[in-house]
């Protein structure tokens, strides 16, 4: 029928438009979410170049960092390695060397400042000097051998009346004794009259005598080295002579003393 067939297409078309809208109306919807997908894209690419070129920067800086650390460290090696062979080329006792030119100049400098000022180095130096510092010193000095050995006669009798100071043992009863008996006189003053009245004991004289007998015997065992051979035969007519002598004797005297004793007999051939 003509009439049935133009309601199934007016319904077709109906039905067409109604699709069509609804199309619409989803595109439109669906439009913004899209809009702001786009516009979302471009930001997350963004932040993430930004976050590279910023690890990229990091990991540069810590290369600079450590090519600086590395030239530092190169720089000190070579400064040790120099420093190293210059003290292996001094001597071996240069740091106390160094030590002493240094006191030295200090004790000039020293000096030369007491002297500007009118002032005696040696009293200001013990100035100075602490308690501690004396004591310390002191003890060393016991330590060390307190006999230097011969300088001259008035040395060597002042240590020998050390020496026997030290080797006295006073007798308190007898000194108490003697203070009794002589009363005020004891101190002796100027206007005293004691000296030369007293009358040493036996005991006393037998200490003297003991004592000088060791000293006779003690001086008996010195000897003093002697340059020259009273006794020895002259064969040199100078110093040098002699001396020339004397090393040909100890290198050849025991090849030589054969013939030697031959010319001496008068037997040599």
């Amino acid at each position: 029928h003509p009439g049935a067939s133009c309601l199934e297409e007016g319904e077709k078309m109906a039905s067409a438009s109604e699709v069509s809208v609804a199309s619409q109306e989803a595109v439109c919807e669906s439009a913004p979410e899209s809009a702001e997908q786009v516009q979302d894209i471009p930001c997350s690419s963004a932040e993430g170049e930004t976050s590279a070129a910023q690890k990229r920067e990091e990991r540069l800086k810590r290369f600079r960092d450590l090519h600086l650390k590395r030239n530092e460290s190169r720089k000190l090696n070579h400064q040790a390695v120099t420093e190293e062979d210059r003290q292996l080329k001094l001597p071996a006792n240069w740091e106390s060397k160094r030590a002493r030119l240094e006191w030295e100049l200090k004790v000039e400098e020293k000096k030369k400042e007491c002297l500007e000022k009118g002032e005696d180095y040696d009293r200001v130096k013990l100035l100075e000097i602490s308690a501690d510092d004396a004591e310390r010193w002191e003890r060393k000095k016991k330590k060390k051998n307190a006999d230097p050995g011969f300088s001259d006669f008035a040395a060597a009798q002042f240590r020998q009346y050390q020496r026997l100071v030290k080797q006295i043992k006073p007798d308190m009863e007898e000194y108490v004794k003697q203070r009794e008996d002589t009363g005020e006189e004891f101190y002796a003053t100027a206007n005293s009259l004691l000296h030369g009245t007293h009358v040493p004991t036996k005991e006393g004289v037998d200490r003297l005598v003991a004592d000088v007998d060791k000293q006779i015997e003690k001086r008996a065992k010195y000897s003093r080295r002697r340059r020259y051979n009273d006794d020895a035969d002259i064969d040199y007519i100078n110093e040098r002579n002699a001396n020339f002598n004397k090393k040909a004797e100890r290198f050849y005297g025991k090849y030589t003393a054969e013939i030697k004793q031959n010319l001496e007999r008068g037997t040599a051939v």
